[in-house]
């Protein structure tokens, strides 16, 4: 079925989010999405006059890949995928799996092989081509929605293909004060913690890497974090959900993490040294997304969010932690959700979800929308 909404897709993630120029490569990988949206990609990278090279994978045969891989298995992979990937300067990848927890049985010992042997290929990617990651959407995001089929699709290519260069323009004063700013500090129910980002730097997510997107992120110094943080939204990953996380923190490590599933939380922090230390703190504003779906994607750009990540940073705000893991977690600090504040070196700059200095309140939702 031929869809107008997938052309436009296609066309705002070549042409604004990998800004692709015409002889440039770049390695198109879909998961269980329909195959027209891969034909409306190929053809504007054709349009683009850039060159398209496509995979189509499933998630099923994905969670098979792991389960039984081995280290030389792993490498292999690493190797090849490697090389392809440097012979890129772009990269889009779709993911629609029908389950979600399609990777929950995979053994975690598997899961932390494949991670860690396949983590320089990820990091070629973050760090060396203009790349777009999005979700498909599917029966069961729209059942984690809470809404129709119908609904969360409309809902998706509403929010996907939204004015992100006027979104762009509202972020330019946090990023300078998140690049000035020295102490943070956050405060919500189950929730006081503290820490430092000077010169760590910040970036704005405004379409040209996550789709959705409407977040601005910087990383705490790796020894600085102190307090503890509640999350009240659900978190996925591989395969497994978590509710009611809360962390502790004493000299940036976590000394403590209880969960629903504190035994499954534990062996993921414990995968490295590093997923025991912060390599993310962001703040999170897309007006158009509201409450949490279990995908990470979306709910890291909820309106009145921040969230903080466990394990790697990123290099372009980098603490110089390091780890195969990197795991977002999202706090919602609207009323609704109990509330709470966001401090920069004394100045409360958001509060209840809703920015206070007026050079910030064009990232409100009354505004943005």
């Amino acid at each position: 079925m031929n869809d107008s909404r997938f052309e436009k897709l296609a066309r705002l993630l070549v042409q604004y989010s990998c800004a692709l120029r015409p002889g440039e490569n770049i390695l198109i990988e879909l998961t269980d999405v329909p195959d027209e949206m891969g034909i409306a990609l190929v053809r504007a990278v054709r349009a683009a006059e850039a060159v398209p090279i496509i995979e189509m994978r499933h998630s099923r045969i994905s969670r098979e890949v792991q389960r039984a891989t081995t280290p030389a298995h792993a490498e292999l992979v690493k190797t090849i995928e490697l090389h392809r990937m440097q012979q890129m300067q772009a990269y889009i990848a779709i993911r629609g799996a029908h389950n979600s927890s399609e990777g929950s049985d995979v053994p975690s010992d598997r899961q932390q092989l494949y991670a860690r042997t396949l983590r320089p290929l990820l990091d070629y990617r973050v760090n060396d081509t203009k790349w777009c990651v999005l979700r498909w959407p599917t029966p069961s995001m729209a059942q984690a929605a809470n809404m129709s089929t119908e609904a969360f699709e409309d809902f998706y290519f509403d929010v996907c293909t939204m004015d992100y260069a006027r979104m762009a323009a509202a972020m330019e004063p946090l990023v300078a004060r998140m690049k000035a700013a020295d102490r943070v500090h956050l405060v919500s129910p189950g929730t006081d913690l503290s820490f430092s980002i000077r010169g760590i730097g910040a970036r704005p997510c405004e379409g040209l890497r996550n789709i959705p997107d409407g977040e601005v992120f910087s990383c705490p110094i790796r020894d600085s974090v102190e307090g503890r943080i509640s999350f009240n939204t659900p978190t996925l990953y591989s395969g497994t959900k978590f509710e009611n996380v809360r962390l502790e923190f004493s000299k940036g490590r976590i000394v403590k993490a209880t969960s629903s599933n504190d035994k499954r939380l534990n062996e993921i922090l414990d995968t490295d040294d590093g997923a025991r230390y912060i390599g993310e703190f962001s703040l999170g504003f897309n007006p158009y997304i509201l409450n949490p779906m279990c995908d990470i994607l979306f709910d890291e750009k909820i309106a009145g969010s921040l969230h903080f990540t466990p394990g790697q940073a990123y290099e372009d705000c980098d603490n110089g932690n390091r780890s195969a893991v990197h795991w977002d977690m999202v706090l919602i600090q609207r009323p609704e959700w109990g509330g709470g504040t966001v401090t920069f070196d004394g100045e409360v700059i958001r509060k209840d979800g809703l920015f206070l200095p007026e050079d910030l309140q064009g990232l409100n939702p009354d505004r943005l929308k």
